[in-house]
């Protein structure tokens, strides 16, 4: 019986050293509750720590840096342009007694962030035009456009005197004293988009698409004057090739008919008849194929060589001149 009481008592001892030993490690820190109001001091430091159990509750807190993400937004610039922005930042608890005294959880961090956070990006973005939330600087932007000669405002919104890291560093510095009240440190704040609203979207698609139809145009019409230019020269060359084919052609038919001439002469000053012979031979050539039909009297001159066989002799005797 004794026995069985020492065992209970152990176990009940147990039990009570097991449920008010806790430990802390790197990424956590505690704030100890004893019926809802926080005991003590927060427990930073890693290790094992112990409390009273069943009364007191460890409250654990992260440690390590944590996300904030906003929820996108449409803003008025300074110059009237909406545009929606989607911003997010870093944040961490440095003071879990304050925290758990101020916003008691996670939760009730978020929303207080949302509530610091947008409301200070809103002030900022209104305060300024749009050129400074989108640029930093007046560096110039590393952009070609094919094709685009003509002289462009490389600055179309203005010139940049603030920046958009000033932005983000004015949200942080207006947001910082605020989060502190609730042990929060805010440890930057940065804008994750940046973009105009649907209205305006469609304007400047439009005037992007109307300047592209530009550009393109503008391509088609110099093509145009290429090809046609091309035409033109492949034109002359033709013509040119064509006219010195020509003349060599004139020169070589000329050379022909000249040395033909000068055979004709020849032969006709050695035997004109037999010349004639020749000259009416060419002339039936011409004239007449199997299907032609002549009715020609018996004294016709075209038949005069088949009168007889002079002809033959003539021809003869032209050879045996020759050789």
């Amino acid at each position: 019986m004794k026995t069985r009481g020492l065992v209970i008592i152990l176990v009940i001892f147990a039990i009570a050293i097991f449920s008010a030993a806790y430990v802390v490690d790197e990424t956590e820190q505690v704030v100890i509750t004893q019926f809802g109001r926080a005991v003590g001091g927060a427990k930073t430091t890693p290790g094992l720590y112990f409390k009273l159990p069943v009364i007191q509750q460890a409250n654990y807190f992260p440690k390590n840096l944590q996300a904030w993400d906003g929820d996108p937004g449409q803003i008025p610039t300074l110059d009237k342009t909406f545009i929606v922005v989607d911003s997010f930042a870093r944040w961490k608890i440095v003071d879990p007694l304050k925290f758990f005294e101020t916003v008691n959880n996670m939760a009730g961090a978020m929303g207080r962030l949302d509530d610091i956070i947008d409301s200070s990006v809103r002030n900022f973005v209104t305060s300024y035009p749009l050129i400074e939330t989108v640029r930093m600087t007046n560096r110039e932007l590393d952009v070609t456009e094919v094709g685009v000669d003509m002289v462009r405002d490389t600055s179309p919104l203005g010139e940049v005197t603030f920046g958009r890291s000033n932005i983000t560093k004015g949200i942080l510095e207006q947001a910082q004293p605020k989060l502190l009240e609730f042990g929060i440190e805010l440890v930057d704040v940065k804008f994750k988009l940046l973009n105009y609203v649907e209205e305006v979207q469609k304007t400047v698609y439009g005037r992007m698409i109307a300047e592209r139809k530009q550009i393109a145009e503008k391509f088609r019409s110099e093509g145009q004057g290429e090809a046609r230019k091309i035409e033109g020269d492949m034109d002359r060359d033709l013509k040119e090739i064509q006219s010195g084919a020509y003349k060599k052609a004139q020169e070589i038919k000329g050379k022909a008919d000249a040395e033909a001439t000068l055979i004709y002469a020849q032969s006709l000053g050695k035997d004109p008849e037999f010349y004639s012979f020749l000259q009416t031979l060419d002339i039936y050539k011409e004239t007449m194929d199997k299907s032609t039909s002549l009715v020609l009297s018996t004294d016709s001159e075209l038949l005069r060589f088949f009168k007889g066989y002079e002809v033959k002799q003539k021809k003869e005797k032209y050879v045996a001149g020759v050789e």
